[in-house]
């Protein structure tokens, strides 16, 4: 039969015996171990450590120590814990369990310690802390959860990022921060989990407090319990909003560049071709083109320095003035400092161009006792205005044009374009011009506007080198348009293919009210007017039955979500390819009539 001895000897934990005065009558050999020696029985008091100290570090006398303490006190002691050093210098920390001894009578007779090592438990309990602190200072959100998607913790990551403090979400269903339409997420990530699988940095969308949506990269790995069963799961969720935007401004840049530079080309064709239209000699066609294609580079060079975000109104009058110079005291200049927006500048430039050209080769900077002022300001007329007076005096004397040249004709139409208004006198002491248009601060873009742009969607290609197209009779065609030398060129080509043009027009308040009057066959759409979107002309041409097709230099993706499947004519785009586009417009009007 074992005896009460060679069990305490058996025992893997420190166990030894006193008597009533404290002093040590039995050690196992696990306690001998701990202490790193073997106290003298019937002599060493209290414990055999060779120093004590507190859990604090302080150092701790023997007749303090929790032997001491159940023997004096007649109690058992628990829930304390002391650190004991041994002679070699390591330091060990442990959780004791004196229990004093009693005879029949109830006297004390001795005691009973159990010294229990508890460095793996203090480690633990430092990793366990060291965890809570990175978990709770991570910037990312942590959670835990059930595997029926009950939050359990929520770190103030989480808060930061979701809007919901930790009282607001423990307990809560994590449904709460999923928008509806991604409801079905949660069922297919907890079915995951329940299997026991990891989910690794899966993209997806929350919703915060506030209502924000947040775009975020999932992590979720199962948390099992001792036995290994899965029982809920931990979930990392770092806020990838920024690097989103930060993307889709990147692809928004290209795309509006593209935009940018398919109009930019469309712009030289038209000028190109306008320019020779109207040109009396090769060399007066390169010297015209040259001087409009020049007038455009500087507009664009001075958008370039505010970022495309307008041109400063001065700077733009002297650039296509005097071409950059301050010194030809011929010209005067007065007028508040403001700034135009960029389509609005460009085509004011390329009007600037044509007067101060004209004023060059015949007007009075043909001469040098001429004079030219240009004076500007901002007016209240109901709304703003931007009013630019032209004045030349001391020059040839002027009459006025038996007929429109392609410059009068593209200084009207580039100020009706913007939604303004132009007025010429031909006076005897020398040209005087008016122009009139609409004002309005121009917005600090800190991204280009929410259009994707699909290259696949350039240009509409068709087979041959002629297009060979049928008598366009009377069919009239609605030029939606706010570039004006595009407009005027797509005008051209519709003209001497023998359509009526309607138009054009350069804003969404004159197309809708030609579109009303329902007098058209079929519509060219430019995507884009001055920066509004065209979904409601859409609409309109739709209800009215009108087959139109999208002009645009952008792709499909940024076409009104109901009509993406219509014809696009991507820009710059030939004659051929125009005519193309509105022969296919009038063969559906053609199927339509003929099935009513």
């Amino acid at each position: 039969m074992t005896t009460g001895v060679e069990l305490l000897e058996s025992l893997p934990v420190a166990v030894y015996t006193t008597d009533a005065e404290g002093r040590i009558t039995y050690f196992n050999s696990a306690a001998a171990e701990l202490w790193g020696l073997s106290p003298k029985i019937g002599e060493d008091l209290w414990c055999g450590s060779w120093r004590l100290y507190f859990p604090d570090g302080r150092p701790m006398a023997h007749h303090e120590c929790p032997m001491a303490v159940a023997l004096k006190e007649g109690r058992p002691v628990r829930g304390e814990e002391a650190i004991l050093e041994r002679p070699d210098g390591r330091r060990i920390p442990f959780a004791p369990f004196p229990t004093p001894l009693r005879d029949s009578s109830g006297r004390i007779t001795g005691a009973i310690n159990l010294l229990m090592d508890v460095t793996a438990h203090r480690h633990a309990d430092i990793e366990k802390a060291r965890l809570a602190a990175i978990v709770e200072s991570s910037d990312d959100a942590i959670v835990s959860k059930t595997l029926t998607g009950e939050v359990k913790t929520w770190n103030s990551g989480a808060a930061r990022i979701f809007g919901y403090s930790a009282e607001e979400m423990i307990g809560q269903h994590i449904s709460k921060i999923i928008p509806p339409e991604l409801l079905q997420e949660e069922d297919v990530i907890l079915a995951r989990l329940s299997r026991g699988e990891r989910i690794d940095h899966y993209e997806t969308v929350r919703s915060a407090k506030s209502g924000r949506r947040v775009h975020v990269s999932l992590t979720v790995s199962p948390v099992r319990d001792k036995l290994g069963n899965v029982v809920g799961a931990s979930k990392v969720a770092r806020d990838i909003t920024q690097r989103r935007n930060a993307e889709h401004l990147q692809r928004l840049l290209f795309e509006e560049l593209n935009h940018r530079v398919k109009n930019t080309l469309a712009t030289v064709q038209a000028i190109a071709s306008q320019s020779l239209i109207h040109a009396k000699s090769p060399k007066k066609f390169v010297s015209s083109f040259s001087g409009r294609i020049q007038a455009l580079a500087r507009a664009h060079t001075l958008l370039t320095q505010s970022s495309w975000q307008g041109a400063e109104i001065s700077g733009l009058i002297r650039d296509q003035v005097t071409l950059g110079s301050n010194e030809d005291p011929r010209v005067t200049y007065s007028g508040p400092s403001f700034i135009l927006d960029a389509q609005t500048a460009v085509k004011l430039a390329l009007v600037l161009h044509e007067l101060g050209t004209n004023a060059r080769k015949h007007g009075a900077l043909s001469v040098p006792e001429g004079k030219l002022s240009a004076s500007w300001d901002l007016r209240l007329n109901g709304a703003c205005e931007f009013r630019l007076e032209w004045i030349e005096t001391g020059g040839p004397k002027v009459s006025s044009p038996s007929g429109h040249g392609f410059g009068t004709t593209l200084i009207e139409q580039s100020v009706v374009s913007c939604g303004g208004r132009v007025s010429v006198e031909y006076a005897d002491q020398g040209l005087r011009c008016r122009i009139v248009l609409p004002y309005s601060e121009p917005l600090q873009i800190e991204s280009p506007p929410g259009l994707l742009l699909s290259t696949a969607d350039a240009a509409m290609k068709l087979p041959g080198s002629r297009l060979e197209m049928p008598v366009a009779g009377e069919k009239r065609i609605l030029v939606i348009e706010d570039e004006v030398l595009l407009s005027m060129d797509i005008e051209t080509s519709l003209l001497d293919a023998g359509y009526q043009v309607i138009g054009p027009a350069g804003t969404v308040e004159a197309a809708k009210k030609l579109i009303s009057e329902g007098q058209c066959d079929a519509a060219l759409v430019d995507a884009n007017l001055g920066g509004q979107p065209v979904d409601e002309l859409a609409i309109s041409l739709a209800r009215e039955k009108i087959p139109f097709a999208f002009v645009t230099g952008y792709g499909r993706d940024a076409l009104p979500q109901e009509f993406r499947q219509n014809l696009l004519l991507g820009k710059p785009f030939s004659p051929d390819q125009l005519l193309g586009v509105v022969f296919t417009l009038l063969g559906k009007r053609a199927l339509s009539d003929a099935r009513k």
